[in-house]
């Protein structure tokens, strides 16, 4: 259920979303952690960053928010792997987008009394639980992309693949 203070920030945000990404985008593109996204068109970057942000509320506005977190961000890393992103930096891209979420917050004065700013908190855990579940679906689908493509090399040699028992886990166990 979404309080009056999650809905001001995810309001926020998506009224927001386009200089959000924009500030996003101006720390991944410099950022010393992200070496991939600092060749990266910015069309492309800013994409990334909006599809997630102007989907933000699909994550509040649910009664399993790990399931939407999981097709919003099963689809992220999908790209990321794509695009040939490095997990690490798709991880930590993850991260300055929650940060600049925030910072936009907190620059905009969205929670202005101590009542509202007590609340922020709540929104704040809220959003690190979704970010939580975002970080773990984006491991889960690289180690899915990556035991496929495994897969499908040890196929195309002909040589049975010694990781089906080494190498369980993944999106196979979710949907057993």
């Amino acid at each position: 259920m979404t309080t009056t203070y999650t809905t001001k920030l995810i309001e926020t945000i998506e009224f927001k979303a386009q200089a959000i990404a924009e500030q996003w985008y101006k720390n991944v593109k410099i950022n010393p952690k992200t070496p991939i996204f600092h060749k990266m068109p910015h069309d492309e970057a800013i994409d990334m960053a909006l599809n997630f942000y102007s989907n933000y509320r699909k994550l509040f506005d649910t009664d399993n928010p790990f399931e939407e977190a999981h097709i919003l961000f099963s689809k992220y890393a999908e790209d990321c792997y794509h695009k040939h992103i490095p997990l690490p930096q798709a991880i930590y891209s993850i991260i300055l987008m929650r940060r600049h979420m925030w910072l936009i917050a907190e620059y905009e004065a969205v929670f202005e009394t101590a009542v509202e700013q007590r609340h922020a908190l709540e929104s704040q855990s809220r959003m690190i639980l979704m970010f939580d579940y975002a970080e773990y679906v984006v491991i889960l689908t690289y180690d899915e992309l990556i035991r496929n493509e495994v897969e499908d090399k040890f196929k195309a040699l002909k040589i049975k693949s010694p990781f089906f028992k080494l190498w369980s886990g993944g999106l196979k166990e979710k949907t057993k």
